[in-house]
């Protein structure tokens, strides 16, 4: 059984890949996912305002002498170089992709034109394969044009092709008035993978203690059904490798994406709820799945229920939901 794939132009042993999640935090962690057969891991995300706050706090230690990683340092631009926050990430960096024999992809999260552009190189110098830009960009301000929230994500993975060479891929929100568009100006911009979708923290109310709660949850296979559409749809209409994400608990969850398009599958609830070796449970039953259904390589089954060169999407979708709510109210009495 052939379960080989290419992701961002990376040979990848396997479409499974762990995302980025508390277990990419040590390079043990990182040992513990390849050694269970993952394709690749996205280490979790840098963020930039994580780093500047760290840089207050490490000043003082900085001076006194006392640096843990300073040879991370010479990976940094100028610019960069002043804030001693991200040498933690880089020596985790640069040590987990000397221990393992799968690709290590960087997770960024910037907020400056500098913070992205600065810390993008110096991960690139840190040995990351592939740099993941999570753009997590709620605009609260319901004035702020949709036309600019979407050209800021452009103008990111424009000014970050820019200043690195190993491949950037983009990962992208459902919320998107239009995501198919989105997804192909990313594509014509330069994206040489997009990950579908990003989930976001979703803040609750506590009616009894009167405060806002804020924490995050594990994904369901439920949410699986949006991202999985998205990729049907884009499959073979971009360039980019396509990436799913969110919803993945069995290895049918994984077939699935598959068989709408994706490149490779991103999972981190299920490894987080059942432990790094999960990923070879996931493989295994992959396997079998395969064989019994006559499959000899990934590549014959990736995108065999994509939507169709040359369909008429938006009447290909209404069609479907169309003929699903005939099918519901069939046996539904009338009210």
């Amino acid at each position: 059984m052939d379960l080989s794939t290419r992701y961002l132009g990376l040979a990848l042993r396997n479409p499974l890949v762990a995302s980025a999640s508390p277990l990419s935090n040590t390079v043990d962690g990182v040992r513990r996912l390849a050694d269970s057969g993952v394709g690749a891991v996205v280490l979790y995300s840098l963020f930039e305002e994580q780093l500047r706050q760290e840089a207050a706090a490490n000043a003082a230690l900085a001076d006194a002498g006392t640096e843990s990683f300073a040879e991370s340092l010479s990976y940094f631009p100028a610019a960069a170089a002043a804030s001693p926050g991200p040498r933690r990430y880089l020596s985790l960096l640069e040590r987990a992709a000397a221990a393992v024999d799968v690709p290590v992809i960087a997770s960024l999260n910037g907020v400056t034109t500098g913070g992205w552009t600065d810390y993008a190189s110096a991960l690139e110098q840190a040995g990351a394969a592939a740099i993941e830009l999570n753009i997590y960009n709620l605009p609260g301000d319901p004035l702020f044009p949709a036309r600019e929230v979407e050209q800021r994500h452009v103008e990111i993975l424009t000014t970050v092709k820019a200043v690195v060479s190993v491949p950037v891929a983009v990962k992208l929100s459902p919320y998107f008035s239009s995501p198919g568009e989105m997804a192909l100006r990313l594509d014509r911009a330069g994206a040489d993978g997009l990950v579908l979708f990003n989930r976001f923290l979703q803040p609750d109310i506590d009616p009894e203690t009167l405060t806002v709660t804020a924490r995050f949850g594990l994904s369901s296979a439920a949410e699986g059904r949006l991202p999985r559409a998205w990729i049907a749809l884009l499959a073979g209409r971009v360039r980019a490798s396509l990436a799913a994400t969110t919803g993945v608990e069995t290895a049918a969850d994984v077939a699935k994406y598959l068989l709408a398009g994706a490149d490779v599958v991103m999972t981190a609830s299920a490894l987080l709820r059942h432990s790094p070796a999960y990923a070879g449970v996931l493989l295994d039953e992959l396997s079998d799945w395969m064989t019994r259904k006559g499959f000899g390589t990934v590549a014959e089954c990736r995108g065999m229920l994509s939507v169709p060169a040359g369909t008429d999407q938006a009447a290909y979708e209404r069609a479907g939901y169309v003929t699903a709510l005939a099918a519901a109210n069939a046996g539904a009495p009338l009210l």
